[in-house]
């Protein structure tokens, strides 16, 4: 099997993406010979010696968990390392209360300090556990791990159980410490194998739902709409879902994802354990994308009559506006730097729109995904794409995504990191953060896109006032330095 899930769950924790997916955060190259590397297996990683900045993957992986309604996560970690708490807090309240529910989950940090480093702190966790459970009565409890509770070799997982026994609740050890992967992204897989592990159930009905694994549920009226053509309610995960909810995630029809990096390890899990078909298809972003996405679930759900029906309205409602506004669009030159997820979909969709992808960098590549192939977004953008294009992985190196600008000289510059953006806009060139993970959903989305694209490169005072005013660290000397060397890397 692909994942060996039922091996995989008598475990606690789950491998990293470098192990279990052959994924690497160094390269520099271009898309046919990444594509041709990873179908024949000889893609290595690159390593630096220099490295600017990172992400840690604790924070996907509590930052998925806390989304949850009514559960509670303690991070058994300094107090420095919650330092994002307050911020997911209150999103989720925020998120909550647009569809008029409550948010009750807690995060808790152990605030480890140089005593327990040295003499240990799982009694304090249990203090804590039950100190929380008496005051908030969660329906879940995960025990998060951190880089300071790996390395001293706290029992989470004898804790846990103990935990579980005691307070007759589900309590589940989430093993994310940063230090173990250097991909962000293992994160997301932390959190969806304690779900799978511990919260999802085996199936005893089928039901007309659909799983959406999403971040931030942005869409949900439209996606809601979207589904009751074919019948069917979504489930978003995990942003407001319930542990009741997500009990059932094993009685749905399907699961289909925002982001193919997201949504992997739950997808293949949940096929490969309950025989929950997930539709793997370029992510639902664009013309394409979004036509290829909709018509999978329609045939996995067996509606491919509604499915058509839809698109067909859908189409005649919006495609004309889009070729109007892709007159405007043409010839335009880009760089874009994301997450891998989004770095292929954005470039195909700006290839749709008529524009040039000039770069693309992403901040790390899956040689493969927990089905063992390749990206299916790479390998349509492989396809489909009218030019070779330079490629690179650059692992949120802020200082190479600026080196490219200033080597390439775009219109624009797409981003989906907000310090990334700004330094471009540092520079002089207009730049666009993409945060909302549906801002080119479908139709609707990939037209109000495009407009925001022709706006922004339209209006460019406010780079060109910015970037005649701030001094940047960087030096004409540098720029020529490193430059030379990318030619030599990509040559």
């Amino acid at each position: 099997m692909a994942i060996d899930i039922e091996g995989r769950l008598n475990e606690p924790t789950v491998g990293t993406r470098e192990n279990r997916l052959g994924s690497i955060t160094g390269y520099n190259g271009d898309l046919h010979d990444l594509v041709h590397q990873s179908r024949c297996g000889t893609l290595q990683n690159r390593e630096r010696c220099f490295s600017q900045s990172s992400m840690c993957l604790s924070m996907c992986a509590i930052g998925q968990l806390q989304g949850i309604r009514d559960i509670a996560v303690i991070y058994h970690a300094p107090s420095g390392c919650c330092a994002t708490a307050a911020g997911s807090n209150t999103l989720a309240r925020q998120i909550s209360g647009r569809i008029g529910a409550v948010y009750r989950s807690v995060l808790i940090g152990s605030d480890l300090d140089e005593r327990d480093t040295v003499f240990g702190a799982v009694e304090a966790v249990r203090s804590i556990a039950r100190k929380v459970y008496a005051d908030y009565r969660p329906k879940a409890i995960f025990i998060a791990s951190s880089c300071v509770t790996g390395v001293i070799g706290e029992d989470i997982d004898s804790l846990s159980s103990e935990l579980m026994a005691e307070l007759g609740v589900t309590v589940e050890p989430v093993h994310c410490e940063g230090f173990k992967s250097r991909i962000w992204a293992s994160g997301f897989d932390v959190s969806d194998h304690a779900v799978v592990r511990a919260i999802v159930k085996p199936p005893k009905e089928k039901r007309n739902v659909v799983n959406f694994k999403n971040f931030y549920e942005s869409e949900r009226p439209q996606i809601t709409a979207m589904f009751a053509e074919l019948g069917v309610k979504p489930q978003f995960l995990y942003m407001n879902s319930t542990v009741e909810e997500l009990e059932h995630l094993s009685e749905s029809l399907a699961t289909v994802c925002i982001c193919g990096t997201l949504g992997t390890y739950l997808g293949n899990a949940l096929e490969e354990k309950y025989g929950v078909p997930y539709v793997r298809t370029i992510n639902p972003m664009g013309i394409a994308g979004f036509e290829a996405w909709f018509r999978e679930l329609g045939r996995v759900i067996g509606k491919s009559a509604e499915a058509e029906a839809f698109l067909a309205r859908e189409r005649a409602k919006y495609l004309p506006q889009i070729e109007e506004v892709k007159k405007d669009l043409a010839g335009l030159r880009a760089v874009i730097a994301m997450g891998p997820g989004y770095t292929y979909e954005v470039a195909r969709v700006l290839q749709e729109l008529g524009m040039t992808v000039v770069w693309a960098a992403a901040w790390h590549y899956d040689y493969q995904y927990d089905n063992k192939e390749v990206p299916p977004a790479l390998n349509h953008l492989r396809s489909h794409s009218p030019d070779n294009i330079k490629f690179s992985v650059a692992d949120m190196q802020n200082f190479e995504v600026l080196n490219i600008l200033h080597r390439y000289q775009p219109d624009i510059y797409f981003s989906r990191h907000p310090g990334s953006t700004v330094w471009a806009i540092k520079q002089g060139f207009a730049a666009m953060y993409v945060a909302d993970e549906y801002l080119i959903f479908g139709y609707k989305g990939t037209l109000a896109f495009a407009k925001a694209v022709r706006d922004t490169v339209r209006n460019r005072s406010f780079e060109k006032n910015l970037a005649a005013r701030v001094k940047l660290p960087y030096t004409d000397w540098w720029y020529a330095q490193q430059n030379q060397a990318m030619l030599k890397e990509v040559v």
